[in-house]
């Protein structure tokens, strides 16, 4: 088993910003999406700006979350790698979904492409993946599956496994952020209330999960982070207390920011609901015709303007409503 050179240096805060390493896959992949979506933005006049730096700040996350010091210890320290595990499955798949890249996307394709785009949206596959029960489940299982079964050790101990690691929970923030937010075309929408109940379930799921790491009593790949042989830092029984307090307590916080957006999305949603109705009821009122007649002392009112309850056959005796 390859010993990461990191295991040899103690770790220390500064690493966040002077030390690095490459993540080949993440560094590409980041670069010909931020290229293409800058192109998007610059060809889509009007773009709001601050859908570009919501997208763009995502790319920069993803890369400074693999490839800074969090990237150079994420295979020496159990809590290196729990905060990546929050901020790649929550933070990063948040800020990309809050840029809206497939409204972008079709806003710049032609029509035979736009066609294409909504056709796959509109799929068998785009419906299941995107219904709010799947998108829950696909963000809440990964972080079980992955400390509770060899996958855990499997991305420590495999190139490929971790760069799946770095890339897959990415992937799986998306498929839950897109339908969530519906800033982007979705396959079906659903309100968005739901998104909101949603979050404090994810919550009672982040704690749980922390518990079982605090106080479930098992070292997770203890023969791994043992055979490092580090003489700095925490024991791995430390090490994992330390990691299952930031899952726990990071991932409440990062929760914050997906809530915030969905309470305002909400709020934007419902006004411009109520400015359409008003405008169909005005819209409705102004097509009426103006009655002509004049109203005498004991006509009433147009038939159209009487209150309900003079037509009432159980109530217009009592009110004095005439037959």
């Amino acid at each position: 088993m390859h010993r990461p050179a990191a295991a040899a240096v103690p770790w220390h805060w500064s690493a966040l910003a002077d030390t690095w390493t490459l993540e080949p896959v993440v560094a590409a992949l980041a670069a010909l999406l931020a290229a293409g979506y800058l192109a998007g933005a610059r060809r889509e006049r009007g773009w709001p700006p601050y859908r570009t730096a919501a997208f763009l700040g995502g790319l920069a996350l993803w890369v400074w979350t693999t490839c800074s010091g969090l990237g150079a210890y994420e295979r020496v320290l159990f809590a290196d790698r729990a905060v990546q595990l929050v901020l790649l499955l929550m933070l990063v798949p948040l800020l990309l979904a809050l840029g809206a890249p497939v409204s972008l996307l079709a806003a710049t394709l032609p029509a035979a492409g736009r066609e294409r785009l909504r056709a796959l949206l509109a799929g068998r596959t785009s419906r299941v993946l995107m219904f709010p029960l799947v998108s829950t489940v696909l963000l809440l299982a990964p972080p079980w599956l992955l400390y509770f079964t060899p996958w855990y050790e499997h991305t420590l101990t495999s190139g490929p496994w971790n760069t799946g690691f770095h890339l897959v929970l990415v992937l799986i923030g998306l498929l839950y952020f897109w339908p969530r937010l519906q800033l982007d075309p979705v396959a079906h929408p659903y309100p968005l209330l739901i998104g909101v109940v949603i979050s404090f379930v994810e919550v009672v799921f982040d704690a749980a999960l922390a518990l079982v790491l605090l106080y479930g009593g098992h070292v997770l790949a203890e023969p791994y982070y043992a055979s490092l042989a580090r003489d700095w830092g925490p024991t791995p029984a430390r090490d994992q207390f330390v990691g299952g307090n930031a899952i726990w307590i990071l991932g409440d916080l990062v929760g914050l920011p997906f809530l915030c957006a969905l309470i305002r999305r909400l709020i934007v949603t419902g006004r411009a609901e109520t400015a359409a109705v008003d405008a169909a009821l005005d819209a409705a009122e102004a097509a009426r015709p103006v009655p002509v007649a004049v109203l005498s002392e004991t006509s009433g009112p147009p038939a159209g303007d009487r209150p309900w309850w003079l037509d009432d056959p159980n109530l217009r005796h009592r009110f004095g409503g005439r037959d």
